[in-house]
């Protein structure tokens, strides 16, 4: 999203607009009024907005009052809560990690405990959307909980007070390999940039860096300016914004970034959109790195957020962005076809060969002069396709389930303690920790009783993938989300693998080993 002023069109004070204003006021006024029921004119009123923007653009939006609550906090970076990761298994609330420094860790309250109770509300039978609304609350506000703990045979009762939660952009930062930094950047609020900073810190300004985008569906503009000017220096262009409305404007960095010269890989793929685009175009663009991976999403529409004064909102598109070489990124789309805009994406998952050269517009980069494209997503420098050498119609139905993170609850629940006795940190658990047979039969077993028949030929088809998803989320509920992703990587025979070797192998000059110029 981009915050511009915008100037009021002289065609908006015309005739033609007043009678439009004026059409839907008396609609409004006469179903208020004279129709033969009594009418809540709000989810008419609401439904009219949605069907005005359904005939335009697939990105311009009406967001709802409590929607909005929760897309602020997105790209706040932070909500007022206790502080902990749940699900609900078999109709209960499960605690799944407690955020490290949050009131629930401090009271004690543990991963795989059971909430039974929330205030004077039964924690059994509760939806998923609606356990924040009884967790969640104003800083400083108390909440009382009862927890049902293995090995203890009373409940457990916690008084909580609420306090600021910070909600995370950046995943992962460790080093995969010597000298090289990993970075995983999930999208682009307005804490991004500030985590990104301290997790390059932490990486001690390594020589190398993979910027991981995939998966990143955007945010807001001016983090990725600040990300892409990271990388770049002073006065180049990152960005241009034009439309009918706002007038061309070129977004550049303020200050020369400060990693100018590390070695850099960024990896996207088709869920990458938006700012991660704005981000990987003006690296692409500039020659200062090789991007990895699969043609982007393809959003190059600008929109602008605007309150409606009962907490909702709506995004108008009021421009089209540009990257530094003059490349429109926005895919073909119609206006009115949303549905189509989004199905034609999936159609395209996957396939590299869905932009040919021979289609759309070439243009070159700032200072090699490489070959680049426009209308429809970043193309990678290095194209690397869909590993599915593991997938199998039973690891999908497995996945679709949601098998994985039950069974990981469950386990958890009898095998924490051994586990984090066995393995004090994430490495000695990579290095040492092997998913067994006992467990995979377990796993198996979980999957018969939830109606997920056996199927001996699929299970060994995907039977590494299988092993590798358990232990990742075996990580991730022992050391943190970023340990799900160094076990990931570690067993990634995609883009993060070949990634790694563009770093591991840079010439002397500092020029890219790329494939496909």
């Amino acid at each position: 999203m981009l915050s511009l002023a915008l100037p009021l069109s002289a065609g908006a004070q015309d005739m033609k607009t007043v009678q439009q204003l004026q059409k839907l006021a008396h609609v409004y006024r006469y179903l208020d009024k004279m129709y033969v029921d009594t009418v809540d004119m709000q989810p008419l009123v609401e439904g009219a907005i949605v069907g005005m923007l359904d005939k335009l653009d697939p990105h311009s939006a009406y967001i709802g009052a409590e929607e909005m609550k929760g897309v602020e906090e997105s790209f706040d970076g932070e909500f007022s809560g206790i502080g902990v990761e749940f699900n609900v298994l078999r109709d209960t609330v499960v605690v799944v990690n407690t955020i490290a420094g949050g009131p629930a860790e401090s009271v004690g309250v543990m991963a795989n405990d059971r909430i039974v109770r929330i205030d004077t509300i039964s924690g059994v039978g509760l939806r998923r959307s609606d356990v924040p609304k009884y967790l969640r609350g104003k800083r400083g506000s108390k909440v009382d909980i009862e927890v049902i703990r293995h090995g203890n045979d009373e409940p457990l009762h916690f008084t909580l007070t609420r306090d600021k939660i910070p909600i995370n952009t950046v995943d992962a930062a460790y080093m995969p390999a010597k000298g090289i930094g990993y970075i995983k950047v999930n999208r682009f609020g307005r804490t991004t940039m500030t985590e990104f900073r301290e997790a390059y810190k932490r990486l001690k300004s390594p020589q190398a860096l993979l910027l991981d985008l995939r998966g990143n569906g955007g945010g807001l503009m001016d983090q990725a300016i600040e990300m892409a000017g990271f990388f770049l220096p002073k006065g180049a262009d990152i960005v241009a914004v034009e439309g009918r409305a706002v007038q061309k404007s070129t977004f550049r960095a303020q200050s020369s970034g400060e990693c100018l010269r590390g070695r850099l890989v960024v990896l996207i793929d088709e869920s990458s959109a938006s700012a991660s685009e704005i981000v990987s175009g003006a690296i692409q663009d500039w020659d200062r790195g090789v991007i990895v991976g699969r043609t982007s999403f393809g959003k190059g529409l600008v929109q602008r957020q605007i309150p409606l004064g009962d907490g909702s909102a709506v995004r108008i598109t009021i421009a089209r962005y540009s990257t530094p070489s003059g490349r429109i990124i926005q895919r073909p789309y119609e206006n009115g076809k949303r549905t189509e805009y989004y199905m034609e994406h999936l159609k395209d998952y996957g396939r590299q060969d869905s932009l040919s050269s021979d289609t759309t517009a070439v243009y070159h980069t700032m200072h090699s002069g490489r070959k680049v494209y426009g209308g429809g997503g970043i193309r990678p420098d290095v194209t690397v396709a869909v590993d599915t050498t593991g997938y199998s119609p039973y690891y999908g139905q497995m996945v679709r389930k949601g098998l994985f993170s039950d069974f990981m609850i469950d386990f958890m629940d009898k095998h924490r303690t051994e586990l984090e006795t066995a393995y004090p940190s994430v490495g000695e658990f990579i290095d040492g920790y092997e998913i067994g047979e006992p467990l995979l039969k377990a796993f198996v077993a979980m999957g018969e009783q939830r109606g997920i028949t056996f199927r001996e030929e699929e299970f060994t088809t995907s039977r590494g993938w299988i092993s590798r998803q358990l232990k990742a989320l075996m990580a991730q509920k022992l050391y943190g989300i970023a340990a799900y992703y160094q076990i990931i990587n570690t067993t990634d025979n995609g883009a993060f693998r070949r990634g790694l070797e563009i770093l591991q192998h840079w010439d002397t000059q500092g020029s890219p080993l790329l494939e496909n110029k």
